[in-house]
């Protein structure tokens, strides 16, 4: 019988554990951007050069690699160098049988750096660095740097030996090479496009990219008398370097438990030579709607608490925030109360050096409200003694 009571009591014991640990853990993990450098490398790509030949004659290989700089949460640059081969094609068919009667494809080789300036869209809506999916948006300028026509050199021959044959009927005189060049072509180009950032890690993303790229009608060689593109496809890894981001636990605030006071017993107490009594301050730190910003208005009432916690080193300080119930609901006023509390913390161990060991803090969300007025609750209220 004892050692069922036993076995029970620790069953029991266990659970209120549980519970306690469970309570212990209520709260929200908030996280904090850090401007970061980042690696891509796409080794695997395809390309199709717009022209009027099928597009498998003009669909080609491509490779890009790119280093860039997140400065916050939604803007990002990029310097990218893109390159392998692009391709042009030119045919004449007889459309009294509908049928191609002559043909001709070449293609060239290519180095393309370009800076773009990207845009996380997923973080416009909500910053979380443990999303599995984030989309960019960019839009650059770069210059192609073309070599290696060769091709089109030939094409270009074999294109004058069969009108001259007399098989030029078909022929209607708007695909022709009059901008056929040799040796190098420099263009400049604009681009923009999509990337979908598939997150392995918080270092390795997968990345697919797509892009559009413009240049000016001399780049495939043909006058069109319109502006050539051609459209990018690619993946590959992106590495993060350094930490992106970093992270604080804010515990869910605790209502007061309701305490019933029992009168003191009278206890008669020696008479003591009483010592100096060092009146505690307090301040009050505003804030705005929706915000735990410290305004620079309200900075100086944190500055005279830290001076009062210098001035005599075995003092401590209380920092108690709320948010008004008049606004907002419980889960964002929750988060709100500790937020400002967490503000003014942070302002007067970094800013102060104030050591942790003399700073307490909680909050209250908008289930206390200290004033009468509703915005006057949107406030950090510190007591040092």
């Amino acid at each position: 019988m004892n050692v069922k009571k036993q076995i029970l009591s620790g069953l029991l014991l266990l659970a209120a554990l549980t519970a306690s640990a469970q309570e212990s853990q209520q709260g929200e993990t908030v996280y904090d951007f850090k401007p970061h450098w980042f690696l891509q490398v796409q080794p695997v790509g395809g390309q199709y050069t717009l022209g009027e030949v099928d597009f498998s004659h003009l669909a080609s290989y491509n490779v890009q690699a790119a280093l860039g700089y997140q400065f916050n949460k939604v803007v990002g640059l990029r310097l990218a160098v893109n390159a392998w081969q692009s391709k042009g094609g030119i045919e004449i068919d007889n459309s009294d049988f509908g049928q191609v009667n002559f043909r001709q494809t070449w293609k060239w080789n290519y180095v393309a750096p370009s800076l773009d300036l990207q845009f996380n869209l997923s973080n416009l809506l909500n910053y979380n660095p443990k999303r599995f999916f984030n989309l960019y948006a960019f839009v650059g300028a770069g210059v192609n740097f073309a070599s290696s026509n060769d091709e089109a050199q030939d094409a270009e021959k074999a294109l004058q030996a069969y009108l001259n044959s007399g098989n030029n009927r078909a022929w209607d005189g708007n695909q022709n090479m009059r901008y056929l060049w040799d040796g190098s072509k420099t263009s400049l180009f604009g681009q923009g496009g999509l990337v979908g950032d598939f997150r392995l890690s918080d270092a390795i993303s997968l990345i697919l990219e797509a892009n559009a790229n413009l240049l000016s009608d001399k780049y495939n060689s043909k006058k069109a008398g319109n502006a050539d593109w051609y459209f990018n496809a690619l993946a590959g890894l992106k590495v993060n370097l350094g930490k992106t981001y970093t992270s604080r636990f804010i515990p869910a605030p605790v209502p007061e438990p309701v305490v019933v006071e029992e009168p003191a017993p009278v206890v008669e107490e020696p008479v003591v030579k009483e010592e100096p009594v060092i009146e505690p301050i307090r301040r009050d730190v505003f804030f705005t709607i929706n915000s735990f910003k410290i305004a620079d208005v309200e900075a100086q009432k944190v500055k005279d608490v830290a001076d009062y916690l210098q001035k005599y080193p075995k003092a401590k300080v209380m920092v108690t925030g709320y948010a008004d119930a008049g606004t907002g609901n419980d889960k964002i006023n929750d988060r709100l109360a500790a937020q400002r509390a967490d503000a003014v913390v942070m302002a007067l161990r970094n800013q102060y050096g104030i050591s942790p060991e003399r700073i307490s803090y909680d909050s209250k969300g908008a289930r206390v409200q200290p004033f009468a007025e509703n915005d006057r609750n949107r406030v950090s209220i510190c007591i040092a003694e």
